[in-house]
């Protein structure tokens, strides 16, 4: 008999009340003290993940299979400072390099030389300072020609110097062409200046936004007023195989990780576009202008077609 069973014999006898007596606990089957589990000290580490595992039906994750192959890391220009690089091209663009009349669009006339249209890619497009310029581009006139110029950090630290690159590009002449740039591009580098402790070239230039003017005139014609609404009705530029602006954030971030420079080529192709178009946009709206300011003769009556953009 058991400890337990004499304690409570002891008991009865000395309440003098006979109970029956209590059955001793049989042990456990041979077949269910095999299955229970040891106490945790009493097994080892790999048995207890293993356990566990199978408790939880753990799948242990297959390590990703990395591309066949070198990393295409291969970007065009050069490299001018650690971290910064420079892309320069020169496209045929016909053209006088006397005053351009801007009245039309609500400005004053301008040199052809001292236009300077300005189109950045940013980390994102809410704004703020918690989103920066990692591609700056910009296009003027040249030799009789389009000069289209890129900076492009592949370092969070060669910010400072693709701003001061950058202003070395602008004059107190200098009229900025953008399109929406009045509202996103120039506050943002002009945020970036400051958070770089360097003075802004931006603020005290002229700026032609050419986003206003068209609303103004096609507003209401157009399902919308998107640069590439724009290209396709004023210049007829399809853009194909282009990336979107929208992807340019994840392209940068993804090449800053050690990823492919595919998709950053293609953010520089997307930029350059955006250069040729301001200036493309900025024509087709003078030649728009001038159709607009044809006056209709009288019968009989002999009236010289006005345009003052001649």
């Amino acid at each position: 008999m058991s400890a337990l069973g004499k304690r409570l014999g002891l008991l009865r006898s000395q309440a003098g009340t006979v109970l029956p007596a209590v059955a001793p606990t049989p042990p456990l089957p041979t077949a269910t003290r095999a299955h229970w589990p040891r106490a945790d000290g009493e097994r080892s580490p790999e048995e207890v993940v293993a356990q566990l595992r199978r408790l939880m039906k753990l799948r242990v994750p297959t390590p990703a299979s990395r591309p066949a192959g070198p990393i295409d890391r291969a970007l065009p220009g050069e490299e001018i400072a650690p971290g910064l690089r420079y892309l320069e091209q020169i496209a045929p663009w016909p053209h006088e390099d006397g005053p351009l009349a801007l009245y039309d669009i609500r400005h004053e006339p301008a040199q052809r030389s001292d236009l300077l249209a300005f189109d950045t890619e940013t980390t994102g497009l809410a704004g703020g300072t918690g989103t920066r310029a990692f591609m700056i581009g910009a296009a003027d006139f040249v030799d009789g020609a389009l000069r289209i110029r890129q900076l492009c950090i592949t370092t969070l630290g060669a910010e400072r110097e693709m701003l001061k690159t950058f202003s070395t590009w602008l004059r107190p002449s200098t009229v900025l062409v953008s399109y929406n740039g009045r509202s996103y591009d120039r506050p943002l580098l002009t945020t970036r200046y400051r958070l770089a402790r360097l003075r802004d070239p931006l603020i005290e230039l002229r700026h032609v936004d050419l986003l206003h003017p068209v609303r103004r005139r096609y507003r209401g014609v157009w399902a919308n007023c998107k640069l590439a609404t724009v290209e396709r009705e004023l210049l007829g530029v399809l853009r194909e195989d282009d990336l979107p602006g929208s992807e340019a954030p994840a392209a940068w971030l993804a090449y800053l990780r050690g990823g492919s420079a595919d998709k950053l080529r293609r953010v520089g192709l997307h930029n350059a576009q955006d250069l040729r178009s301001l200036f493309g946009v900025l024509e087709a709206m003078r030649d728009a202008a001038c159709v607009e300011t044809v006056v209709v003769p009288e019968p009989d009556a002999t009236l010289p077609v006005d345009c003052m953009f001649d």
